[in-house]
């Protein structure tokens, strides 16, 4: 081992020009010694101390420390990437495409329950245009559209006495796989998971 405290390797020459292994020599009395050696033989310094002024090598840190360290920093890592999820991504619960299926239906009975009112106002008649009904229906619509679905009305004919008796309700997702569904005057709600809007002809949901 070659100690921080030996210091100058001199090269020797015997007289038959053979070179032979550098010899060190004390920093304190400048004697020749073996590179090896940790007490001088001349002057009795130590030379495992290091010489003053010199800076002592720095220890490595050892494996428990690095692991600590990069355990704290993947735990910062995760923590501010959970952070991020809990703010951006909206929260979801349960089965999205039944939640929406179930918020479509409540907009069809939202809607028929307010052409019933206004039948019951006019005598039996429902209105020409979806938009008579106001307020309820607007909210009504606005419910489906938050779950990717659009609501139809389609009146049915004009009676001889110029009143409308009939009606018919779609709502059609905009999602391939979701149900359609289907409504009227009649109060039953029928569904198709068909890519197409529902009608009369299916079955009951």
């Amino acid at each position: 081992m070659i100690h921080v405290a030996l210091s100058t390797r001199i090269a020797r020459r015997d007289r038959s020009g053979l070179t032979f292994p550098p010899m060190y020599t004390c920093r304190e009395c400048e004697n020749e010694i073996n590179q090896g050696t940790e007490i001088c033989p001349q002057c009795g310094a130590d030379l495992t101390v290091p010489a003053p002024g010199a800076d002592a090598p720095a220890a490595k840190p050892g494996l428990r420390k690095i692991l600590i360290r990069w355990g704290v920093l993947l735990g910062v890592l995760l923590a501010a990437i959970w952070s991020f999820l809990w703010f951006v991504v909206p929260e979801r619960q349960g089965n999205p495409t039944s939640q929406a299926e179930t918020r479509a239906v409540q907009a069809l009975r939202d809607v028929r329950s307010a052409l019933a009112d206004y039948a019951s106002a006019q005598g039996g008649g429902y209105p020409r245009q979806f938009e008579t009904l106001g307020d309820r229906v607007r909210t009504a619509a606005q419910l489906a559209q938050s779950v990717n679905y659009r609501l139809q009305y389609t009146p049915g004919p004009v009676e001889a006495d110029g009143s409308i008796r009939t009606y018919m309700l779609q709502a059609c997702a905009g999602n391939f796989g979701f149900l359609n569904f289907f409504a009227d005057d009649t109060g039953a709600i029928r569904a198709t998971r068909e890519n197409r809007a529902a009608t009369s002809q299916d079955p009951p949901y």
